[in-house]
């Protein structure tokens, strides 16, 4: 008796996990970007923009280190002043170049502008079609493979966040 009423609790919990049970999916958003051709064009454009602001970089580096060499060959026939001077105008060039670096790599600098341009709209493609996607498949959760975005889709009805902050006591 006792050994039908644990096995049929235990099929009547897992019907019910069955039955009610998140359906989750994993998808590889690296390797579908990657195939894309839009995609592929517009990291080919950001790649020679790149390499063109690279090469104008370590040009003005060597205009530099020339500069520097000058001034070492000449150091010891110049007046206290005039190395002053040179050295002056030497580390004003440096500084001129770190920030033309800067202006171009930095953190909001052009190149992640240009990124945000030409990329943004192509993720924004991609996340669209995930989400219809598991919405016209029934999915709850989708995460991204290759991890670079992590979760990318969740069906709304598992979102607590209001509930914990009502027992926070935080009002929106």
């Amino acid at each position: 008796m006792i050994k039908n009423i644990l096995l049929s609790t235990i099929l009547i919990v897992t019907f019910t996990t069955i039955n009610f049970g998140q359906k989750v999916a994993i998808v590889d958003v690296a390797q579908i970007l990657e195939n894309l051709p839009e995609y592929i064009e517009a990291q080919s454009e950001i790649d020679k923009i790149s390499a063109n602001w690279q090469q104008e970089i370590s040009q003005e580096y060597d205009k530099i280190k020339s500069m520097y060499n000058k001034y070492q060959a000449e150091q010891v026939l110049l007046s206290e002043e005039v190395k002053i001077e040179r050295e002056e105008e030497i580390m004003g060039r440096e500084k001129e170049v770190r920030d033309l670096q800067k202006k171009h790599f930095g953190p909001e600098g052009d190149l992640f502008r240009k990124r945000q341009e030409l990329v943004s709209p192509i993720q924004d493609q991609v996340f669209t079609a995930i989400e219809k996607y598991a919405e016209s498949k029934g999915f709850d959760i989708i995460f991204d493979k290759s991890g670079s975005a992590g979760l990318l889709y969740a069906n709304s009805e598992y979102d607590k966040t209001e509930e914990v902050a009502k027992q926070l006591g935080i009002r929106n």
